[in-house]
């Protein structure tokens, strides 16, 4: 498995796979209208949005055999710290592996362009499978609160946050 830094090319690949992997994902969780409608177009522009330059820093791709197996997205944020926006794996290839590489990849770039910030994100509280995943990997629940989505809804989340320095320990 490759895992490499992501760029404009790969917008409509990982627009597919965020599709993918939050209708797989969140089923029972977020709205059933939300999911089943206009996902699709929602994902596409935010990441073409995003993505508008060939190459995106904070942004890895894991492919598998030239087919992308995953994604993480990092960015810093105006409160000092480096957001974990998003990670996901492609449905069906849980426990391979690829989670944890990007994740690791994902927490060295930080450190390295980011020295001294920590590294949070925000998980959906009914995302048992991906709370244990941070958990394992040392992160520290540092909030629960209300996520609001720009479909309209409400879900209740919580924040995982990793301390400059504790990213070796994973």
């Amino acid at each position: 498995m490759l895992i490499r830094t992501g760029g404009a090319a790969d917008a409509q690949e990982i627009a597919a796979l965020h599709t993918a992997s939050w209708r797989a994902t969140y089923a029972g969780i977020m709205p059933d209208d939300f999911l089943a409608g206009p996902l699709d177009a929602d994902r596409s522009t935010l990441w073409s949005r995003r993505l508008t330059t060939a190459v995106t820093p904070g942004l890895f791709v894991a492919e598998d055999a030239a087919t992308l197996a995953g994604f993480v997205y990092l960015a810093p944020t105006d409160d000092g710290r480096v957001l974990v926006d998003n990670m996901h794996a492609r449905p069906g290839s849980l426990g391979r592996g690829i989670g944890s590489r990007l994740f690791e990849r994902g927490l060295a770039w930080a450190a390295t362009e980011f020295p001294g910030r920590p590294v949070y994100l925000e998980v959906l509280r009914d995302n048992v499978a991906a709370i244990a995943f941070y958990e394992r990997r040392g992160g520290r629940r540092t909030d629960a609160r209300i996520g609001r989505f720009d479909a309209g809804f409400e879900l209740p989340e919580y924040e995982y946050t990793w301390e400059p320095g504790g990213f070796d320990r994973l």
